[in-house]
């Protein structure tokens, strides 16, 4: 039987590599290289609701083709929901410098003993012109400085609930079970098998 093909928008490769771990052979996910789309598409919006449907859209439209994109923050209680839908660039910048993120991030929570943090994923899926939203949320804390060297972004100062060690210290297995993303894409996964 023929795997069936999902367009993931996003050139991200830490993010291809997760998804694909976490979705397994049942699908064949192609980035946007795969399918010749170098338009960085802009995530304008301020709720990550907003930006993984701007770029789903995007994909929809031009391509027609059934497609997903996820916008993800973290969101931490003391800072007001801060960095949320600006976590990929809270350093300022054209974003994804995560190491400069991380210190901003640690300075601004330098006083607080509150330091309870979520992280949220928003998937936005269109197929047949349908559009649904699936959410996945990872509850933990930041703790005082890095640890570990897996995972990308926030992975080394975010300690999930129930666990000592941080995403970067769980390692990519343990992460791709619990994480945010892999709630949203489990229910992305039982919505696609419902409707198959």
């Amino acid at each position: 039987m023929e795997k069936r093909k999902l367009v993931f928008a996003t050139n991200n490769q830490h993010k291809l590599c997760e998804i694909r771990a976490i979705l397994g052979d049942k699908y064949e996910i192609l980035s946007l290289e795969d399918i010749n789309c170098h338009t960085d598409i802009p995530e304008t919006a301020n709720t990550l609701e907003g930006n993984a449907h701007i770029k789903a859209k995007f994909i929809y439209d031009q391509y027609g083709l059934a497609c997903f994109a996820d916008d993800t923050g973290l969101e931490v209680e003391a800072l007001n929901g801060a960095p949320g839908v600006y976590s990929a660039r809270y350093a300022g910048g054209n974003g994804h410098d995560s190491e400069a993120n991380m210190n901003k991030l640690l300075l601004n929570l330098k006083e607080k003993t509150n330091r309870k943090a979520q992280f949220r994923t928003v998937i936005a899926f269109i197929e047949n012109g349908e559009e649904h939203f699936f959410e996945g949320i990872v509850k933990g804390e930041i703790i005082k400085e890095k640890q570990g060297n897996c995972g990308f972004g926030y992975d080394p100062i975010f300690c999930p609930e129930g666990y000592t060690e941080t995403f970067a210290e769980l390692g990519n297995e343990i992460k791709n079970k619990i994480s945010h993303r892999a709630k949203a894409v489990e229910k992305l996964c039982a919505y696609l098998t419902h409707k198959q």
